[in-house]
Parts: structure tokens; C-alpha cells; sequence
């Protein structure tokens, strides 16, 4: 048994990884914002913000970790505060860091992301590819990672750079698209939907933070920092994944579904009026969303295949059609919810509530 603490353990992936820890036997403690809903006999529960070095102080006192797991981020959702966003995500890694060293918790995983980029390069993104963010989350998250890389004579981390994590539960954007088909509505790709952008399937993600907390950053397994891209395989077109989602809520026989279909927007306008409405505040898609919604994107997972010995479960369809699944049977209490983190509830859909009703 390990003694874990988990940041973010309250969130939308934060609370799988939290319980799957929980069911293998460890003893974690989870440090959030967010109320935690879970209980546990080996649970410990802190509410707390990681800007707080003196809540840390006490928590890494009394914990005794054998490592950090830091799944915690503030997202640029809705009305973001670009100052409490910046602190939250690089000045609270660095607290993480700093109380690691001080009271001598040998190891630290960090999730990141990949909105470190926001174009096509037109082959899978390997780790030693260097990124370029375009909007706050992503230069916070590459700034959290560089301020990690100054502890790694100290400590032994490792970063697990992710795609979009996808699972039961997980709504945010994706709560607009199972509306729409779960209404029957047009389902709009922009342009012909034929790119391809890759998916993370939680318990996959999961078991990989798992493995690598065994995983020996340098010999000996003393400090040293190691990267890794990680992914679904075999990633489909965007068009595909929408209408695999379609096919299964028809058969299910979910709300509308069997008159929905995927539609296409013409890509020049559609990503013009895109920044357009996110300058007047009116979209919940930033600056990432809208370069990315018609580019391909995928990692080059072989670094974590080969080291690791790490494979992923599902493709981009199956989590989907799950995530959707969920959705559809419970819609009614997902939008009654708000003190959730932001994956865990619906996205404000802003103006797409215009392209709702003409769907």
C-alpha cells in the first residue's frame, strides 16, 4: 500500500484515478477545490487550494506521501480569471514541488495536455517536438512543466501529456454534441470531417499514471524527469466517431437520435466567424478549439508503448458511444448541476444555441 496524494482527486478524471487507486488498496488523499463525494475507509479528503503553502505545509507534515499525483488545472472556461488561472496551474506546481523537497516524497506525476500545440503537423507529435500554445491553459500548462523540469536533480518526475480524456461522465464541450444527437439535430463537422484527432480513453490514462509509478525515472530510480505522449490508437475521422455515436443511440433507442445525422460547415466562414464570436465573448470554443476543430492531431505513443509496456483499451468510437450513454441517461441531473468541476457538467453553449435551432 502507498500513501498518494492526489490534487484534483474531485474532477472529472481526478475522480477515476482516485478510485482506482482506492480499489488496488492505496491510501490517498485527495486536495481540491471542488467537495469531494466520495468515501472512503482509506480516503482522506482536503478542501484547499494549491496556492496555499501553508495548508501544503500541514497536509505533507502529517501525509508522509510516497508521491504526488497532480491531476489538478484550472480550465479557461466560461468568465476566466487569466490571474488566478496563471497561479493555480504553474505557481501551485511549483508549491507541489517545493513541499515534495521539503519533506522528502521522492516522486511526482503530473498530467499534461495537448493543447501545447494548436496546428496540424501533419505526423504524430513525438516528445522531443517542441510545443507551441496559443491560448492561457496551454502556455500554463508548458510553463508548469518547465517549472517542473528545474526539480528534476531532486525529484523523480514524470508528465503524462494528454488528448482529450474521454469516459462515462465526461460532458464540458462534449454535452453540446449528445444534446444535439440525443435531440435529433444536424451533427456539424467543420468541413468534410475527414481529420483525424485522437482521443484518451480515463481507465487507459489511468492505469498508465499506474504504471509509471513504479517506472524508474533514471537508475536506481533516483531523480530525473521522463515525458510521455499518450493516446488512443488507430484514430478515426471526426465524421466517423460522430456517426458511430449516432448508429448507437439509435439502436439504443435514446430521445430523437434516429433522425439525427452528421452535417457539414463550410471551413473558411465557419472558422472565421469562430474567432470572430470568441472575441465578442459569445462561444465557449477558444482559440485551441477553433484551429484544431478541423486539423488532425495525434501523439506518437511508441516512448510509453516501449517504456511502459502500456497499451491503450479502446478506440475513439467505443468512448465515446459510453460517454454518450451517460449522458443520455441521466441528462436531466447533468444540467442540474453546478458546484462540479467544469468537465463534469455542460458547457454554456453561448451562440451555438443559434446553430441548435436552425439543427
Amino acid at each position: 500500500m502507498k500513501r498518494l496524494l492526489v490534487t484534483g482527486g474531485s474532477g472529472f478524471f481526478g475522480s477515476i484515478f482516485k478510485r482506482r487507486l482506492l480499489a488496488e488498496g492505496h491510501a490517498v488523499t485527495n486536495l481540491d477545490l471542488v467537495a469531494d463525494p466520495d468515501r472512503h475507509a482509506l480516503l482522506t479528503s482536503v478542501p484547499g487550494d494549491l496556492r496555499d503553502t501553508a495548508l501544503l505545509e500541514r497536509l505533507f507534515a502529517e501525509g508522509r506521501f510516497d508521491a504526488v499525483l497532480h491531476c489538478a488545472a484550472m480550465l479557461a472556461h466560461d468568465q476566466i480569471d487569466e490571474h488566478a488561472l496563471w497561479t493555480s496551474n504553474v505557481d501551485g506546481t511549483r508549491n507541489l514541488a517545493e513541499a515534495c523537497v521539503a519533506h522528502g516524497v521522492p516522486r511526482l506525476l503530473f498530467t499534461s495536455t495537448n493543447c501545447l500545440w494548436a496546428s496540424n503537423l501533419g505526423h504524430p507529435v513525438r516528445e522531443d517536438e517542441p510545443p507551441a500554445p496559443v491560448e492561457i491553459y496551454g502556455r500554463s500548462k508548458l510553463a508548469a512543466e518547465q517549472v517542473l523540469a528545474g526539480y528534476q536533480d531532486r525529484l523523480a518526475l514524470i508528465t503524462l501529456r494528454c488528448p482529450t480524456i474521454i469516459d462515462s461522465g465526461r460532458l464540458g464541450l462534449l454535452a453540446i454534441l449528445f444534446e444535439f444527437i440525443q435531440e435529433g439535430r444536424k451533427v456539424w463537422v467543420v468541413g468534410d470531417g475527414s481529420n483525424h484527432y485522437q482521443f484518451i480513453y480515463a481507465q487507459d490514462l489511468a492505469t498508465a499514471c499506474i504504471q509509471a509509478l513504479e517506472y524508474e525515472v533514471s537508475p536506481g530510480n533516483g531523480p530525473g524527469w521522463e515525458l510521455f505522449h499518450i493516446g488512443s490508437d488507430d484514430v478515426p475521422s471526426l465524421r466517423q466517431v460522430y456517426q458511430a455515436v449516432i448508429d448507437a443511440a439509435a439502436a439504443d433507442g435514446t430521445g430523437q437520435a434516429r433522425r439525427a445525422r452528421v452535417a457539414q460547415l463550410p471551413k473558411g466562414p465557419t472558422l472565421a466567424a469562430m474567432k470572430l464570436a470568441h472575441r465578442l465573448r459569445l462561444s465557449p470554443l477558444g482559440p485551441y478549439h477553433y484551429r484544431m476543430i478541423a486539423e488532425d492531431f495525434v501523439f506518437d505513443t511508441t516512448r510509453i508503448r516501449q517504456r511502459l509496456g502500456w497499451r491503450p483499451t479502446l478506440t475513439n468510437q467505443r468512448m465515446m458511444i459510453e460517454a454518450y450513454r451517460y449522458y443520455a441517461a441521466q441528462r436531466a441531473e447533468i444540467h442540474a448541476r453546478k458546484a462540479v468541476s467544469a468537465h463534469s457538467k455542460p458547457a454554456a453553449m453561448g451562440i451555438i444555441r443559434l446553430l441548435k435551432w436552425l439543427s
